[in-house]
């Protein structure tokens, strides 16, 4: 069974911790990465591209021009399709983008973007990520002690100072534990679990 030191905010080890193996030893199933990040992202489109068919369009009740004897194609509308200031033929109309991931492979997902951080030694457990105040510069020494350049970190509820302090470096992002996700995982290079976050993640997906 895979292991991983415990570490206080100086880098200090303080345990050793085992990694559930159902939970950071599975195999990672790159489809199944590919399908929850796909669905994730297609949840966050607003859907509201809209425009109008030739039904919608004001005016165009006249015939423009008399059926016979101008030598051009006959036509009953100014509003048509072919003309500007016409209608749209096949245009986007308000719609939901939202795709549905069962939730056995929504699990398995976030089982295998947290294995593939284990397996790539990108994994960091730390006892606590508290800041003494809200500032970026108390965020940035502890980020130097850990070692952390590009990191998701987790923590066990919210925590103000954190958030506070990482607000302004686009390079961190802190979640609640609830809020994991297999994309915010994969898009930030280092996952940082409180030892709080990972008894529940232990917990919930180990089951």
């Amino acid at each position: 069974m895979a292991t991983v030191d415990l570490v206080d905010k100086e880098r200090r080890v303080k345990e050793t911790v085992e990694l559930p193996e159902a939970v950071f030893g599975v195999e990672v199933k790159n489809h199944l990465l590919h399908h929850a990040v796909v669905a994730q992202l297609a949840a966050r489109r607003s859907g509201t591209a809209s425009t109008k068919t030739r039904t919608f369009v004001s005016g165009g009740g006249k015939k423009p021009f008399k059926q016979k004897g101008t030598g051009r194609a006959r036509m009953g509308s100014s509003r048509s399709p072919l003309l500007r200031g016409g209608g749209v033929v096949f245009g986007p109309h308000p719609r939901s983008f939202e795709m549905k991931v069962n939730r056995k492979a929504m699990k398995a997902a976030l089982r295998s973007a947290l294995s593939a951080k284990a397996k790539e030694n990108k994994l960091i457990l730390v006892d606590d990520l508290d800041l003494p105040a809200p500032r970026t510069r108390e965020f940035l020494k502890v980020a130097a002690a850990l070692g952390l350049s590009e990191a998701l970190l987790v923590v066990d509820g919210s925590s103000e100072n954190l958030t506070l302090g990482i607000r302004n470096l686009r390079s961190f992002k802190a979640l609640p534990v609830a809020a994991i996700n297999v994309y915010d995982i994969l898009l930030y290079d280092q996952l940082v679990l409180t030892m709080p976050a990972f008894a529940k993640i232990a917990e919930v997906f180990g089951k």
